[in-house]
């Protein structure tokens, strides 16, 4: 990592699409990051109640989507860790790496934020990195101040950041392709062909 500021992206990626790129790059400008990772999440603990693809498959499609842009990096730091993927626990191995004097990021969504008191030490969290938050389409940044509550000094640690509002979401791409609908440009070209090549998210398929 970097001295010029890192961010950390994190999440299923089930697929990757171009809201997200999009995202990762506005953050990257607006806070003058030299490099964002992303980390597709190994067993989202979150999300137990679905099924998702298999953790290469989906880390595939991450390395597919980054590859163009010199600042995007891939980790698979929760692929090889064993058991549920807690954000704290991949944070406290960025921040060993990374060193006590490096600028950590983590970016996450209105709709996560607001769901932060229930995450693993989030209160932890905070000490080891910073939170660049976005708003997402349907889900307005949440007031700090009930946060503030349940997490003292979060709005300390929280920087919101404003960008593109992209309507795409891997639930509606995921339905699409069920139904045998196009999802041309709502990923990249690579990773439209790799989702073909391999029959990802045919209706009845069990992932």
């Amino acid at each position: 990592m970097t001295a010029g500021g890192t961010g950390v992206f994190g999440g299923t990626f089930d697929p990757i699409h171009r809201g997200h790129l999009v995202v990762a790059e506005e953050i990257r400008d607006e806070l003058g990051l030299t490099e964002v990772f992303f980390v597709p999440t190994g067993q989202p603990w979150l999300k137990s109640h679905r099924a998702i693809s298999p953790a290469q498959q989906r880390l595939e499609m991450v390395r597919l989507a980054t590859r163009a842009n010199p600042h995007f990096k891939v980790s698979t730091i929760e692929i090889d860790r064993s058991g549920p993927s807690y954000t704290v626990d991949t944070m406290k191995m960025l921040r060993q790496q990374a060193g006590d004097e490096a600028e950590l990021w983590f970016f996450l969504g209105s709709d996560v934020l607001a769901e932060l008191p229930k995450w693993r030490e989030p209160q932890r969290l905070i000490q080891l990195c910073r939170l660049a938050a976005f708003a997402r389409p349907g889900f307005p940044l949440p007031r700090l101040e009930g946060l503030e509550v349940a997490i003292p000094g979060l709005s300390q640690r929280v920087t919101f950041v404003e960008v593109s509002q992209i309507d795409i979401s891997g639930t509606d791409i995921r339905r699409r392709l069920a139904q045998g609908a196009s999802i041309h440009n709502l990923v990249t070209e690579a990773v439209e062909k790799y989702i073909q090549e391999h029959g990802l998210y045919k209706e009845g398929q069990q992932r």
